[in-house]
């Protein structure tokens, strides 16, 4: 996208804040699920906490919206959320791929968001046993790369059956390039059944939706 000249990425992958496109939400009338920063981490290191109270300002203006803020850096976000409330319209999770990352669910179910989701995209290994007390919803998904890492079947299956018992909502998003029988093909061939089923839940919000 940087030699496309995308006017977001023309920086590569330098942490850069696009204070141009903390208005677009207000000029979206209809209500709509908006993904923060989705290329992105609000919560990276470079990104100021002055940054981040300008994105709440306007999530908080927004009311008619419902938005998505996943991160990787959970230390982060709990410290910043620490001396600051959650917008009430603001779903808030975490990336957990592998085990060595589970202490971030640790992070997050503490933290008084509305929504409290798991993003276990892509999931590489197997995460073992997961307490999933306050997690609202898990997603899991493979990964989508040339050079793609296989995600094995009982590796999501354990952690749908542990969603089911502990109450949290399972979506599976996708296999990703490399399907159950281990070819790797597109992503829409491969698709997202799970055992024959789809499995799409999710937290209600009564609006219409926009992903990205």
């Amino acid at each position: 996208m940087q030699k496309n000249g995308v006017k977001k990425y023309v920086n590569g992958f330098t942490v850069t804040m696009h204070e141009y496109a903390l208005n677009m939400p207000r000029l979206l009338h209809e209500p709509s699920f908006i993904f923060v920063c989705s290329m992105a981490d609000l919560f990276h290191k470079d990104v100021p906490f002055e940054f981040i109270d300008k994105v709440t300002d306007v999530i908080r203006s927004t009311p008619w919206h419902t938005y998505q803020i996943l991160t990787k850096r959970a230390e982060r976000m709990a410290e910043y959320f620490a001396t600051r409330a959650i917008p009430t319209n603001t779903w808030l999770g975490v990336s957990v791929e592998v085990p060595s990352v589970k202490y971030r669910i640790d992070c997050l179910r503490n933290l008084p968001a509305s929504i409290r989701f798991l993003s276990c995209e892509p999931l590489v290994e197997d995460l073992g046993t997961l307490d999933l007390t306050n997690i609202d919803w898990v997603i899991v998904g493979g990964e989508h790369a040339i050079n793609a890492r296989p995600m094995k079947e009982e590796w999501i299956l354990s952690i749908k059956e542990q969603a089911d018992k502990q109450g949290a909502l399972f979506f599976f998003k996708q296999w990703g390039s490399i399907g159950r029988d281990g070819v790797y093909r597109s992503v829409e061939r491969n698709g997202s059944e799970l055992q024959g089923k789809t499995y799409k839940a999710m937290p209600a919000v009564n609006r219409h939706t926009l992903f990205g």
